[in-house]
């Protein structure tokens, strides 16, 4: 890997912040889980405005018929992979971003206290881009060494800790590339 991702405070260096509202203080200092989720806005558009504009609390739902249900909704993450492979941060990593909802890992309810969300700009059937894969295994080594409890052992799809109500990343997802790339020095 090329050219080392550092975190400060909770803030990757060199993305792009934009940040939300929508979170709150971990019920302790606890990071000991990275969630791999997907977005796009509407359903397979990319590049558009329209995430940040969610995960600011100011997407105007009138823009398209499918932002209907996305009214009032309060929601982050706190990291977004582009498709160009622009990483940009919403939440600070020490703080609770509320991207996983309803859901449990291991016996414990309430991933949000205690895990990272990253999404990427994609759907579940469409092929994600390299440098994507590229920027999540940086921005995964990054989230190792700022965390000492994570490890590519924890790291799960948003599906793996709220099935049968959520399925991203998706079929699309190359997991066995990410995790023999995050499972490498």
């Amino acid at each position: 890997m090329s050219a080392k991702m550092l975190i400060n405070q909770g803030w990757m260096q060199s993305s792009r912040r934009c940040i939300s509202p929508h979170f709150n203080l971990r019920p302790n200092k606890e990071v000991s889980l990275l969630v791999i989720h997907n977005i796009s806005l509407p359903a397979g558009c990319f590049g558009l405005p329209h995430i940040d504009q969610l995960f600011q609390g100011c997407l105007d739902v009138e823009a398209d018929a499918s932002f209907t249900d996305l009214a009032g909704l309060e929601v982050s993450a706190h990291f977004l992979i582009r498709r160009d492979g622009e990483i940009v941060q919403y939440v600070s990593c020490d703080d609770r971003a509320w991207h996983a909802g309803v859901s449990e890992y291991q016996g414990r309810t309430g991933c949000n206290d205690f895990a990272i969300g990253i999404e990427l700009e994609g759907t579940d059937t469409q092929a994600y881009e390299e440098v994507q894969y590229q920027q999540l295994a940086k921005l995964s080594f990054a989230l190792f060494d700022y965390y000492p409890e994570l490890d590519a052992s924890k790291v799960v799809g948003h599906s793996d800790i709220a099935p049968g109500r959520k399925t991203d990343p998706g079929e699309s997802f190359d997991w066995p590339r990410y995790l023999a790339d995050i499972s490498s020095s």
